[in-house]
């Protein structure tokens, strides 16, 4: 028997919104904790990052960004397949919504088993999920980096290697040097590792920190607002990560099984990050992902409502 409520089935008390200004025509969604979203706003239209869980959630962003711009929004753009990010993309109605080719494989994949699995855990993210059409897909595709430029706006959509997923994209404007980094970072929340490349995040983290972003928007927590903190915010994750691979090395190498690792992690990192937003939630994923890669499993297995809720009970129990 489950001696914790399942994921955050149990997290039902809504979050803040704010949408905060971070440069001219550049502004984010956050929400103390829960997912981001990001807005660029062009010379004739609107780019929104990471598109929210459902059609109705969307349009709340849309709400927001109506109180900037009348301008249409033309890009969605997704920084990687997980259904928390994707599948409110047909609530804003753009022509374009674009990913990396990683991405696109994995929503091809896993994006069915993913959606499912990701309501199963955390119900409230996703209001009104009857409104979801379907699998969200992107309808232009790039291998490493793209530049749109909307009018006289640039903005780089680039894929600088594997860390939360194998297709994380950043999306980054040059000359405001604003960072938005999707899952890649997060700040004051847990990284959630169970889909991850954990030894090859760290070098991805070095070359988002080698851009010197002046803010940045993370997946979760509050907008970075001066290099300082984006820097904070990126060692933040980056030592998390390490800290997780580690523990699992370790036990792999003490011929440890899977719930003797989780236990042993769980202990020495909750010393650390206890009370960092969703730690509860992402842990037993992120310990399954850091031992099968300890063992030399490369590919992350694909998660289903089914193997989630078995490994919930036989980890929690």
């Amino acid at each position: 028997m489950m001696t914790k409520t399942f994921a955050s089935q149990g997290d039902l008390a809504e979050r803040k919104v704010s949408f905060t200004k971070l440069a001219e025509g550049a502004y984010c969604l956050t929400a103390e904790g829960d997912p981001n979203s990001g807005v660029v706003i062009g010379d004739d239209g609107v780019m929104v990052i990471d598109a929210r869980a459902t059609p109705a959630m969307a349009q709340e962003l849309v709400g927001h960004i109506r109180t900037v711009t009348d301008k249409p929004i033309k890009y969605v753009v997704l920084t990687h397949y997980h259904a928390v990010r994707v599948m409110g993309a047909a609530g804003y109605n753009a022509p374009v919504i674009l990913a990396s080719r990683g991405t696109y494989d994995l929503i091809k994949e896993r994006g069915a088993a993913d959606f499912r699995s990701e309501v199963q855990r955390f119900p409230r993210l996703f209001r009104d999920v009857e409104s979801v059409p379907g699998l969200t897909w992107p309808n232009v595709v790039f291998n490493d980096e793209i530049t749109i430029w909307m009018g006289s706006r640039e903005v780089k959509l680039m894929h600088l290697g594997r860390g939360h997923t194998k297709g994380d994209t950043i999306a980054w404007l040059p000359k405001e040097r604003v960072l938005f980094s999707g899952d890649l970072v997060e700040e004051g929340a847990t990284p959630y590792c169970g889909d991850a490349h954990l030894e090859d995040w760290p070098k991805t983290l070095a070359r988002l920190r080698a851009l010197k972003p002046r803010k940045l928007v993370p997946g979760r927590g509050e907008a970075m607002m001066t290099p300082a903190q984006c820097d904070k915010a990126m060692r933040g994750t980056q030592t998390f990560v390490t800290e997780l691979l580690g523990h699992a090395r370790k036990g792999i190498k003490a011929r440890r099984d899977l719930k003797a690792v989780y236990d042993a992690t769980y202990a020495a990192m909750s010393k650390k990050y206890a009370d960092w937003a969703i730690f509860e939630h992402c842990m037993p994923f992120c310990v399954s992902r850091a031992y099968d890669e300890a063992k030399g499993i490369a590919v992350p297995r694909i998660w289903t409502d089914k193997r989630d809720l078995e490994l919930w009970s036989a980890l929690q129990s």
